[in-house]
């Protein structure tokens, strides 16, 4: 945990920002995966963690702005807990180190709340994820489900606090891409011809759990990385594969890393894989070299997706104006997603409370309809503090290239002709995390390879003794 005076500081500008009334924060519970004692590795909802830091099941918040109050709901261990897991640090002394003094039996938590209610005071809340929660919140609050309705005022409070990162957070952000990196390196120096994709993923999960971190999202580690969010890891890695490989680490306190690498089985990228790998780069390097205060991230993915259809142009895979391309969303057969996101406690930051309000502003929404655009988990502008992934990519998908075509959508664009030649090429994505300065930007944590060539002489190095 961070200092009681780094919570205590959240939370009274939490109050500040809210203004009025009873703050509930529900903390997360042990789901169960297939019978009530045999639980999901359990994993505390962030903004508790961020405003209180303890990280135990079952616990609930009320932050009373009026009065001034802080209290836990949640309970001690009883004497059968005890008998099966032992001694443990009491919820009090756990609730001490956040600052938080009073704690109590979390039976008494609807009796509370009966009494807010009662003298029809305003209660916020944020999205509840977990059909745990939605259900307790129906109950406390005496509503259906239907009728919950998140505080607004509450969600644009926490992520207004949430999106500037403090230099302890920063730390600890760095720690998880640090370990993030050497899981790349790691993958980069075991893979070979013969091996399933879940071997590679085995050795990267055990490197995190040597040093006490978990993974902050599941493992994309393919041979098919136009799928992509592919969790299928039963392929056969053979030479003349590529692998993307998107991992990264979440550190004990809850903070994440968010990296990804594609690199070539036998060590070496064919003419075909190099050119694409390249325009991937180039639109990579040139939109972190755009980042920096006051920029809207939305312009910065426009100028990533003008910068693929440059190189694919060079390459003769589309052609006419760039500029028009990318305004006309033909960009989007190659590159179907967003540039990157907000990260930090979870590796797309503050997702739960919905990206309408993390990632875009009332006065620019989201665009939710345009193919590609409404990928875009982040458009607004940029302000120090503010983490965030670059991660442009080329994915060549036959099912949509197939759908296009038969349509001749963007056929101006788009030399399907050409295209054929690239039908079975798979992906290519590139991805660093950036911490956004008073000045310009900040890579995270160790530089990890990234040109072909990086990445062929440390291939070549650890051995590919194989054939």
């Amino acid at each position: 945990m961070f200092s009681a005076e780094t919570y205590q500081k959240r939370r009274d500008a939490l109050k500040k920002n809210v203004s009025s009334g009873v703050i509930l924060l529900l903390g997360n519970i042990e789901n169960p995966i297939n019978f009530e004692h045999n639980t999901y590795p359990f994993r505390q909802d962030s903004s508790f963690l961020y405003y209180v830091g303890v990280q135990t099941p079952r616990l609930a918040a009320v932050f009373d702005i009026e009065e001034s109050t802080n209290i836990i709901f949640g309970d001690e261990l009883s004497l059968d807990d005890l008998v099966w897991m032992g001694r443990q640090e009491t919820l009090k002394d756990k609730c001490l180190k956040s600052g938080i003094t009073e704690v109590r039996p979390f039976r008494l938590l609807a009796d509370y709340m009966r009494t807010v209610l009662a003298r029809k005071r305003k209660v916020h809340y944020l999205p509840p994820y977990q059909s745990h929660n939605r259900i307790l919140l129906s109950q406390l609050l005496e509503i259906p489900l239907s009728e919950i309705h998140p505080s607004v005022n509450l969600i644009k409070a926490v992520v207004k606090q949430r999106s500037i990162k403090e230099d302890q957070e920063i730390e600890q952000i760095e720690q998880a891409v640090g370990t993030s990196v050497d899981m790349h390196l790691l993958a980069m120096q075991i893979t070979k011809p013969g091996m399933k994709e879940y071997e590679v993923v085995n050795a990267i999960q055990k490197l995190a759990a040597d040093r006490s971190c978990s993974l902050a999202y599941p493992p994309i580690v393919t041979t098919h990385g136009e799928i992509l969010h592919n969790h299928y890891r039963q392929h056969t890695i053979k030479n003349g594969d590529m692998i993307l490989n998107d991992s990264g680490a979440e550190t004990p306190m809850g903070y994440a890393g968010d990296l990804t690498r594609t690199f070539p089985v036998n060590g070496t990228f064919s003419m075909q894989q190099r050119d694409i790998y390249n325009v991937v780069l180039k639109a990579f390097t040139s939109a972190r070299d755009m980042l920096q205060p006051e920029i809207k991230f939305k312009d910065v993915h426009l100028h990533a997706a003008k910068a693929l259809v440059e190189g694919l142009t060079e390459l003769g895979l589309m052609r006419g104006d760039p500029d028009e391309a990318v305004q006309n969303h033909a960009h989007t057969l190659f590159f179907q997603c967003g540039l990157g996101h907000m990260m930090g406690l979870d590796v797309h930051d503050m997702e739960d409370l919905g990206e309408q309000y993390v990632g875009y502003t009332d006065d620019e929404p989201k665009d939710t309809e345009t193919f590609g655009l409404k990928s875009l988990r982040l458009g607004k502008v940029l302000h120090p503090g503010y983490v965030v992934t670059i991660e442009p990519g080329i994915y060549i998908i036959p099912d949509l290239i197939d759908q296009w075509k038969a349509e001749k959508k963007h056929e101006n664009f788009i030399n399907y002709t050409k295209l054929e030649q690239y039908r079975d090429f798979g992906g290519v994505r590139i991805e660093d995390d950036f911490l956004i300065t008073t000045d310009r930007y900040r890579l995270l944590g160790p530089e990890l390879i990234k040109t072909a060539e990086e990445i062929e002489d440390y291939r070549m190095t650890f051995g590919l003794k194989f054939g």
